[in-house]
């Protein structure tokens, strides 16, 4: 199997994805297509106990029912001091369809209730990652290509910046000395989980 179309579906109905994966394929001449574009399917429910298998759920599901060759991308946030929570329940970390603002209170919440007297300015709370699986399934000949790819960082007890989505703006990268949600598009899919795993996607599929 290999990227040949100039169609790439993407199993998701997350908006930041889209406009990722929309940027990531545009120097292949790709263009990408997601569950906007089918909104007679209904929602895959994420119940897999990894990234991978939620991932790879999600294409099956989306591969079988089109007929077509599907990328599902499963990826959250896992943070040291919480044993790395909220993992797979990244999206709906302060409940299901909680907005990004609810679920990075929340985090904010669990993590300064943790907190010491002594360490009550301490800007950075908890070493963390992002980590992003990627599965791409096409349902003609039952062909399955996985990767995964993460980045390291730190969440902080101050949001900034107005780019990405999700955790980006509590998750700060030494590299840049910024939060993800500062960085550009560029510089974000450089070093970003999910332009690992895309990467590594790729370079597989054309070895």
């Amino acid at each position: 199997m290999s990227l040949d179309s100039s169609i790439i579906i993407v199993a998701t109905r997350n908006a930041g994805k889209v406009r990722e994966f929309t940027h990531a394929f545009a120097p292949l001449g790709k263009e990408v297509k997601s569950m906007f574009d089918y909104p007679e399917l209904p929602d895959v429910v994420e119940d897999g106990v990894t990234f991978a298998e939620n991932a790879w759920k999600k294409a099956k599901a989306v591969g079988d029912a089109l007929g077509l060759p599907v990328l599902a991308d499963d990826s959250g946030l896992c943070v040291d001091l919480l044993d790395g929570d909220p993992g797979v329940y990244s999206a709906r970390y302060a409940g299901e369809g909680a907005t990004d603002a609810k679920n990075n209170a929340k985090l904010l919440e669990t993590l300064e209730s943790l907190k010491s007297g002594e360490d009550t300015e301490q800007p950075l709370l908890s070493p963390a990652r992002f980590v992003c699986a990627l599965v791409l399934y096409d349902p003609a000949t039952g062909d399955k290509y996985e990767s995964e790819g993460m980045v390291e960082g730190w969440i902080t007890a101050e949001a900034a910046g107005g780019g990405g989505f999700g955790y980006d703006p509590l998750f700060y990268v030494p590299e840049y000395e910024m939060t993800m949600a500062e960085l550009t598009l560029e510089q974000k899919q450089a070093i970003s989980h999910r332009g690992h795993a895309l990467r590594a996607l790729v370079s597989t599929l054309e070895g």
